[in-house]
């Protein structure tokens, strides 16, 4: 049994205090086009057996080639390739053998009469990006690099001024967005 809940709940830290910017409006439906890629169902099973023509692989590398294929724009997560090689598997499409602490797949001669080793469902994932969109992710994942490489070489002052410039950034993005408003 869960202990019963406090009667109130603590202040937030200092830092978290602040007023909030603005918050824009939601948009009209359907108006700005997604961040992120549209999939669509089947596209991760379509991709797991085009890349099972060429080679066995296992997830992780059906992973990193789907998303090298599609330029980092698609990543696939664990959670949707291993129960697709799974059902696959109990469809008699693919095979899997356990070796090294890793299940490499296989297609079995089935699996070969329903691959299309034409289909590249990563590059119709890719064009389902506007452009600008696709600019935005990289802009943002060489972000990441950054913030990843400072977080394990900056010094004092240079972590200082990182965080002053994200605080600065987050307050100027949702000025941006509040333009409209």
């Amino acid at each position: 049994m869960w202990p019963p809940a406090a009667p109130f709940a603590p202040p937030p830290p200092p830092h978290l205090d602040l007023p909030l910017p603005p918050v824009p409006p939601e948009p009209p439906l359907g108006v700005p086009p997604a961040l992120g890629p549209r999939v669509r169902r089947g596209d991760v099973r379509a991709a797991l057996l085009r890349l099972l023509t060429e080679e066995p692989r296992n997830g992780y590398q059906m992973i990193e080639e789907i998303a090298r294929r599609s330029g980092g724009v698609w990543r696939p997560s664990p959670g949707s390739v291993y129960p697709a090689l799974q059902q696959m598997e109990d469809e008699g499409l693919v095979s899997g053998v356990e070796a090294g602490g890793s299940r490499t797949y296989r297609l079995t001669e089935e699996g070969r009469r329903q691959a299309d080793e034409r289909a590249e469902p990563w590059a119709d994932v890719c064009r389902s990006l506007p452009e600008d969109r696709h600019e935005l992710r990289m802009l943002w994942g060489q972000l990441n690099e950054a913030f990843v490489h400072l977080t394990h070489v900056a010094d004092d002052r240079q972590v200082a001024a990182t965080k002053k410039l994200l605080k600065s950034t987050r307050q100027a993005m949702f000025r941006i967005l509040a333009e409209d408003a």
